[in-house]
Parts: structure tokens; C-alpha cells; sequence
């Protein structure tokens, strides 16, 4: 287990930021003055996840912005080199790129790209990106891509904008492939489906990737996904966060492919997860949400007072996780940041202790 460190904390773009962005703007101003570290902006099939943080650049001025994530494949490398270069410098070194494979519902059923080796053509997207910032002239030779073209009329390049820092590479990695390259070639992990109670079916792998190539644990920040709502009404607010889980555990994909389901498994849920997915997949949609516990919500989200959300903090801290990427409930954004707020005293509290400790 890694030692206790100071816990940061990364906010999402809310579902309601995509058609309010004076508020999406609002929640980001707050954020950042609250002291949030970061701000990430996600893609599936509807707003792509570049263009809200171009639009945030210019409205905030300290917080980190993420795509969390852009989907493997969709674009080449070195146009997401491109636009890397570009929010790195809008932003003044703000940005930071995450990258995922997504899954093959979407990459092939939307965009129309294979999904075969998502993995291997991740990590060479991403030290294509790299060499894109660094100025390099990019000469590459892998599996996936090969640059400059073979046997065609095209010519090694390098960008013709400055050479910047390349952004921090986070990848949003689950299967125990993607975990081990996230810890060979990452910056940071973007985790979703996580208990930390069970954090060596993830850190294991990471931990064995850095490693594999001489790096330590402690050169990447470890944030995971977690729901928060402050409520008295603690079961029913459980209950309802149990019955959103079904989603993801019975649609995040298909009867073969679902990389969320797959993770829960690992995690010892295996006759839950795979009974969800089951019941989804057959339609029966109300009788799947019905089927997942209340303790798994409990698991994957810090419900109740601030107590209850205090002893999930600290849950956390100890399993070596660095950033809680934080999905605050709230029915307005009003309601949002006052909650954002509340958090922040709580991780503030935690960071006080682990600095006298």
C-alpha cells in the first residue's frame, strides 16, 4: 500500500454543462477558486470532449483542464498531437491529455474504426503526441502506425508551431493490459469502477508496468471516480445510486465486451455483475436495476453526512489514491458548488491531518 499524501481534487463537466454553458463556465470559476486542481470534459456519441475546454481556457486562469477521455482511435496521432499543442498553449500549460480506448460499441458502431489492438495503438498515440510536442521531426515505426507513409509521396515532418511541454498523459485504463501500459507510459490513471477497498486488482498492474520499465508508483497520479451526495436520507439516496449502476453495468457495452462489468468482477462482484448484465442485455431493465446491491453503492460513491464522507475520504487516502475526481450531486448548479464547497472543507480536514501525521 502507497503511503498517504496530500488528496486533490478534479470536477467533470456536469450532464447540464452541454446546454447551459453559462453555467458549466460558473461551476468551473467556482471550482477554481475553491481550489479544485482540475477540470475534465468527457466524449461518448454526443459533444466531443476538445471544444468545451478550449471554451473554459479563456474563462478560467489556474485550474487544470482534462479531456477525460479523448477515444482511442478516432483521431490520428498526430492530430491529437495538434490540438494537444494548441490547449497546452491557450491554456498556458494547463492542459492535460487523457486518453482512452473506449469500447468497441462506440468506436466501431459510431465512428467506424476497428477496435482489434486498442491497447498497442493507445500507447503509440501517445508517444506519437509526445514527439509532436517535443518539436521532434516524427519518424515512427510501429504496429499501428507508421510515419511517414510507406511507399508513398509523403515526408518526415515536425510541427511547424513552437515545440511546448508536452501535457501529462493520463490514461483511463481498466483491464490489467491497459493497466500495466498506463503505469510504463502514463502520468497519470483516470479510474472508474473502483472500490478501494480492492485497489491491488488495479494498482497491482499499474505498479508492475512502471516498474517494468524503472519507474515508480509515485510518478503517477492515481484519481478515481467518485460520486458524492451529502443527504439524511442515506438508504434511499444508496438505493437510487444502486439502481444507476445497472447502466453501467448492463449497457456500458455488449454481452461479449464490457470493460466496467469485467472490472467489478475482478473485484469480487462476478455473480452481481454478470446477473445485472444478463437481465439488461435480456431487457429486463427494472429487474437488473432491482439486482444491485445497496452495498455496492455504498462501494463506489461517499453517501450521507459529512462524517459518513469523511471515513470514506480517509478509505481512500489510504488505498494510495492521489485525486478524487468528484461527481457532486446537486439539482442547480447553485446547489453543485455548495456541495463542491462542503467537499473541499472534508478533503482539506483529511490533508490537515495527513500533514501532522
Amino acid at each position: 500500500m502507497r503511503e498517504a499524501s496530500t488528496m486533490r481534487v478534479a470536477i467533470g463537466m456536469h450532464r447540464d454543462g452541454i446546454n447551459d454553458w453559462d453555467s458549466a463556465v460558473r461551476y468551473a470559476r467556482e471550482a477554481e477558486r475553491l481550489g479544485v486542481f482540475s477540470f475534465w470534459s468527457a466524449e461518448a456519441w454526443g459533444h466531443d470532449g476538445i471544444t468545451p475546454l478550449a471554451y473554459l481556457a479563456g474563462k478560467t486562469e489556474t485550474i487544470k483542464l482534462g479531456t477525460g477521455i479523448i477515444q482511442g482511435g478516432t483521431r490520428s496521432p498526430a492530430l491529437v498531437g495538434m490540438t494537444a499543442m494548441s490547449l497546452q498553449s491557450m491554456s498556458g500549460g494547463r492542459f492535460m491529455l487523457g486518453l482512452g480506448t473506449s469500447g468497441p460499441q462506440v468506436v466501431e458502431g459510431w465512428h467506424g474504426v476497428p477496435f482489434a489492438g486498442a491497447v498497442s495503438r493507445l500507447k503509440e498515440t501517445a508517444e506519437i503526441v509526445r514527439m509532436v510536442c517535443n518539436g521532434e521531426r516524427v519518424v515512427y515505426e510501429g504496429k499501428h502506425y507508421t510515419l511517414p507513409l510507406p511507399g508513398g509521396e509523403g515526408k518526415a515532418l515536425r510541427s511547424g508551431a513552437p515545440p511546448i511541454a508536452p501535457p501529462p498523459i493520463y490514461l483511463a485504463s481498466l483491464g490489467p493490459q491497459s493497466l500495466r501500459m498506463c503505469g510504463a507510459i502514463g502520468d497519470g490513471w483516470l479510474g472508474t469502477s473502483f472500490i478501494p477497498e480492492t485497489a491491488d486488482v488495479f494498482f497491482d498492474d499499474i505498479r508492475a508496468g512502471a516498474e517494468s520499465v524503472g519507474r515508480s508508483m509515485d510518478e503517477i497520479d492515481l484519481e478515481a471516480a467518485v460520486g458524492i451526495e451529502f443527504t439524511d436520507d442515506i438508504e434511499e439516496a444508496a438505493k437510487r445510486h444502486a439502481r444507476g449502476m445497472a447502466f453501467t453495468l448492463g449497457a456500458m457495452g455488449s454481452a461479449k465486451t464490457n470493460f466496467y462489468n469485467d472490472a467489478f468482477c475482478r473485484q469480487g462482484w462476478d455473480d452481481v455483475a454478470k446477473e445485472v448484465q444478463r437481465l439488461w442485455v435480456n431487457g429486463e431493465r427494472d429487474l437488473a436495476r432491482d439486482r444491485v446491491p445497496v452495498e455496492l453503492a455504498f462501494k463506489v460513491n461517499m453517501i450521507g453526512s459529512d462524517a459518513d464522507v469523511l471515513e470514506r475520504l480517509r478509505v481512500y487516502r489510504d488505498a494510495g489514491v492521489n485525486t478524487i475526481r468528484a461527481g457532486i450531486a446537486g439539482e442547480t448548479v447553485n446547489d453543485r458548488i455548495a456541495n463542491l464547497e462542503r467537499f473541499m472543507h472534508l478533503v482539506n480536514e483529511v490533508n490537515e491531518v495527513n500533514a501532522e501525521d
